[in-house]
C-alpha cells in the first residue's frame, strides 16, 4: 500500500484519538465533547473552523498554497455520532457510557479525517480549499440535512463531496466504490386498523382487525412481486404487529409497523402507494378503518458516475487496482444522501476486515456494525486518510469538470 509516510508515522497518535472517542460515545446532536475535541485538534494545526452547523457539526478550512485564490473546493465528510446499544467489549477503550457504543465507526472516521488535516495543513501542496465536515446525528437524525439547512453549501461553496465509511468483512487494504445507488433509501409505515372489539367466542359480534392485519401483510409482498418491475429493488419489513390484550377478547385495533428500502424514489412513490390503497381498501372491504402512516427518512445515496470513477482511480493509486471493488449496493440507509442530492460525488466503502484486530476483551459476537462487539480497526487510520489526501489533491489539480 502507497500509504503517505507523514500520516503513518502520526498513525499512533491518531489510533489513541480515536480510542479516546470511542470511550466516550455521544448520540446523535449530543456530540459536544467529540466536536470540541475535534474543533481543538484543527484548531492546534491553524486550520480555521466554523461550529455550530446542525447544531454540533464543525467545518475545518484548509486553503492550499495559493490561499484558495484559485475559488476550486472539494468536501471530504466524516460522521461523529455514535449508537444507543449497550457495548460487549471490555478492552481498555470500550465505552464508559452505559447504553451508548461507537457500534458503526465512527470514531474512526472522525480519526481519519483527522489525520488527513493534520496532513493538509502541515504541508498545503496544493491550490484551491480543502472542506473538512464533520457531521453529527448520521444516526437516525438526518446531520447532513440540517447542516445543509443550516447553509452547509452557501457558506463553504465546493465542488463536489465525498464520503466513506469502514465495511466488516472485506480484507484490509481494500476499498469499494461503484456509480450509481449503494445504499437504499430508509423510511417507515405505521398503519393503525380499528375495528370492533368483543369477546372471543362471540366473533360475529365485533370486527377483528387482526385476521385484516394478516390479509394486509401479505397483499404488501405483491406490491414487490407484482406491482413494480423484477429488476427494480425495494424492500416491505413488516417487523411489528401488536394488538389485543386479552386471550378471549377480540381487540378493537390493530397496530403494523416497520420499513421499506428502495433504491430509487420512484420506486418508493410507487410502494407508498399501493400500501395506501390496500390498507384502507382492505379495511373497507372488512367494514373496518385504518389510518395510514409512511414516514420518508433518508433517500437513495446515489453515487455520480464521474467522481465515482474518479475515486477509484485514487484507490488504485494507492492500493493497486486489483484491490478496488465494485461496490455492491446494501440496503442499509446513509444520510449522506443529502449531500449526493446538493452536490456531485461519491461514498465509498474502506475495508475493516474480519474482527481479527480485536486482541482481548471484545464480546463473543462478530465484528459487524452494528454490533455490541464492533470495533474500528486502527490500522485503516493511515489508509483512509492517505486516500482523503490523494483525492483533494488530484481533484484539486484536475481540469474543472475532468
Amino acid at each position: 500500500m502507497n500509504v503517505i509516510d507523514t500520516i503513518a508515522a502520526h498513525a499512533p497518535a491518531m489510533a489513541a484519538l480515536r480510542r479516546d472517542i470511542h470511550a466516550h460515545p455521544e448520540l446523535c446532536f449530543e456530540e459536544v465533547r467529540t466536536a470540541d475535541l475535534v474543533a481543538h485538534k484543527l484548531t492546534e494545526w491553524g486550520i480555521p473552523i466554523h461550529r455550530g452547523l446542525g447544531t454540533t457539526g464543525v467545518v475545518g478550512i484548509v486553503h492550499g498554497r495559493d490561499g484558495g485564490a484559485c475559488g476550486r473546493a472539494i468536501g471530504l465528510r466524516a460522521d461523529m455520532d455514535a449508537l444507543p446499544m449497550q457495548e460487549f467489549n471490555t478492552f481498555a477503550h470500550a465505552s464508559q457510557h452505559a447504553g451508548k457504543m461507537h457500534a458503526c465507526g465512527h470514531d474512526g472516521h472522525t480519526a481519519m479525517l483527522l489525520a488527513a488535516a493534520q496532513h493538509l495543513a502541515g504541508h498545503r501542496d496544493f491550490d484551491g480549499t480543502v472542506y473538512l465536515i464533520f457531521q453529527p446525528a448520521e444516526e437516525g437524525g438526518g446531520g447532513a440535512r440540517e447542516m445543509i439547512q443550516d447553509g452547509l453549501f452557501e457558506r463553504f461553496p465546493m465542488e463536489a463531496v465525498f464520503g466513506m465509511h469502514n465495511w466488516p468483512g472485506m480484507p484490509v487494504g481494500s476499498f469499494a466504490v461503484s456509480p450509481g445507488p449503494v445504499m437504499a433509501s430508509s423510511n417507515e409505515f405505521r398503519i393503525t386498523i380499528r375495528g370492533k372489539g368483543g369477546h372471543a367466542a362471540l366473533p360475529h359480534t365485533g370486527i377483528d382487525p387482526v385476521p385484516i392485519a394478516c390479509q394486509m401483510v401479505q397483499a404488501f409482498q405483491t406490491i414487490i412481486s407484482r406491482n413494480k418491475k423484477p429488476v427494480d429493488a425495494g424492500v416491505i419489513s413488516v417487523t411489528m404487529i401488536h394488538a389485543g390484550e386479552a386471550t378471549n377478547v377480540v381487540p378493537d385495533h390493530c397496530e403494523l409497523q416497520g420499513t421499506v428500502r428502495t433504491f430509487t424514489l420512484e420506486v418508493l412513490d410507487l410502494i407508498e402507494r399501493r400500501m395506501r390503497q390496500i390498507a384502507e381498501h382492505t379495511c373497507a372491504a372488512h367494514e373496518a378503518t385504518c389510518e395510514f402512516e409512511f414516514v420518508r427518512n433518508y433517500p437513495p445515496t446515489v453515487n455520480s458516475p464521474a467522481e465515482a470513477a474518479f475515486a477509484r482511480q485514487v484507490m488504485a493509486s494507492i492500493v493497486g487496482e486489483g484491490s478496488v471493488c465494485a461496490q455492491e449496493p446494501t440496503m442499509g440507509a446513509e444520510d449522506f444522501a443529502y449531500m449526493l442530492q446538493a452536490r456531485p460525488g461519491a461514498y465509498c466503502f474502506i475495508a475493516n476486515g474480519e474482527g481479527d484486530h480485536r486482541a482481548m476483551g471484545h464480546g463473543g459476537g462478530p465484528c459487524t456494525l452494528h454490533n455490541p462487539s464492533y470495533d474500528f480497526n486502527d490500522e485503516l487510520i493511515p489508509l483512509g486518510a492517505t486516500y482523503w489526501v490523494r483525492l483533494a489533491g488530484q481533484w484539486l489539480a484536475a481540469p474543472r469538470g475532468a
